[in-house]
């Protein structure tokens, strides 16, 4: 018999699964998709591109534990992800807005604004863009007006529905200025593809003896919460459940609907090798679409056709689509404690990942939040 029932079958979910059964521990997996991987799902399109349904991911970290225990489950490809910004028309500069951005844009005077900078600010150093617009020089205030207006303002507007200064700090600190030469959207140490894929390497983390996976589950059917006890399958469940899912669901939306972003994708197959520059670019200042993805572009192979996605961001309707993003507002995460709140009334139920704890994280943060979180349940260190 199941001692651990995990809801979601992405990073969060998958991860916490196998380290407690390679505790000797039995779990349960539920997701109501009919396949592993979450948003981090891909697959082989028509003619056999590997394409991303629910958007471009790419892993990178920092954290050595995290790319060892990730590493057991995939061979990797190495891939250092380059971002573009089409600023103005057949003008593409790299974002994060670096040193080489300012040239491409500035070339008259970008010599004496980088000078500038690096003397009031230092090469090398990350700068969010608001701060930027505060400083005492006036040089500098004028040039993150500018980039601030044309890099920032109209996309962060489409991609969430409010201005920058008006959502938290760590959405703004994800993007920075970079003062640096470094193309890169990343600086992490660990930079890769999983050579089969995402859905590849979450299988291979699922694939234990002691994990029963079981998709198509509608888990509001499976899972009751009631009286601070948890119900499943129609009878009390003395174990310990961890839920990946919208926090807001899961208690039946007792105190209204989480506010998140949503997203429409429109694939389009293309006759030709290659469409734009690099993998994803940004529209900054122009139309619906927020960026276009290549996927062919991941794997750096030669093909005859290619494949795109323009990503629109959306309002999240309950039952219409997809949560994405938590939207990190206060008043948004004033709305979410109260289902935390809830939450502490249920001594075995544990939240992890991106929606049960309404946070924006990256893959290898969600692997490395549910290492520590094993570690919690079992006391045991993860070597």
């Amino acid at each position: 018999m199941e001692k651990y029932l995990v809801v979601g079958a992405g990073f969060s979910g998958a991860t916490i699964a196998r380290l407690l059964a390679e505790g000797g521990n039995n779990v349960t997996v539920l997701d109501k998709r009919d396949v592993v991987g979450g948003n981090a799902y891909d697959c082989l399109d028509k003619n056999g591109i590997l394409i991303q349904p629910y958007g471009p991911h790419i892993f990178h970290t920092n954290d050595q534990s995290v790319f060892d225990f990730v590493s057991r489950f995939s061979e990797w490809e190495k891939y250092e992800h380059k971002v573009l910004a089409k600023v103005r028309k057949d003008k593409f500069v790299p974002v994060p807005f670096n040193l080489n951005s300012l040239f491409s844009l500035f070339p008259s005077k970008a010599e004496q604004i980088k000078e500038i900078l690096v003397k009031e600010i230092g090469y090398g150093k990350k700068v969010p863009i608001l701060q930027l617009k505060q400083h005492e020089k006036a040089e500098i205030r004028a040039f993150a007006d500018f980039v601030y207006k044309n890099i920032f303002y109209i996309y962060t507007m489409k991609q969430w529905g409010f201005k920058p200064e008006q959502l938290g700090v760590e959405v703004m600190n994800r993007v920075p200025v970079y003062l640096s030469d470094d193309d890169r959207y990343f600086t992490d140490t660990y930079q890769f593809m999983p050579k089969g894929g995402f859905t590849e390497l979450i299988t291979n983390m699922l694939r234990h003896p002691k994990i029963q996976i079981k998709l198509k589950t509608d888990v509001k059917k499976e899972i009751l919460l009631h009286d601070g006890k948890i119900y499943y399958g129609g009878r009390e469940f003395d174990g310990t459940l961890i839920y990946t899912g919208c926090v807001d669901e899961l208690f039946d939306y007792k105190f209204g609907v989480l506010p998140y972003r949503s997203l429409k994708f429109k694939f389009k197959t293309l006759n030709q090798p290659s469409y734009q520059p690099s993998a994803v670019v940004n529209y900054t200042t122009s139309h619906k679409y927020t960026r276009i993805t290549e996927f062919t572009k991941f794997t750096c192979k030669e093909q005859e056709q290619t494949v795109i996605v323009k990503e629109y961001p959306t309002r999240f309707k309950k039952g219409k689509n997809i949560p994405y993003y938590p939207i990190p507002i206060e008043k948004n995460f004033a709305h979410y404690s109260k289902y935390v709140d809830e939450a502490k009334n249920y001594k075995n139920l544990y939240l992890l990942g991106r929606l049960a704890n309404y946070k924006y994280i990256n893959m290898d943060v969600a692997v490395k939040n549910a290492m520590s979180l094993y570690e919690q349940l079992t006391g045991d260190e993860i070597d």
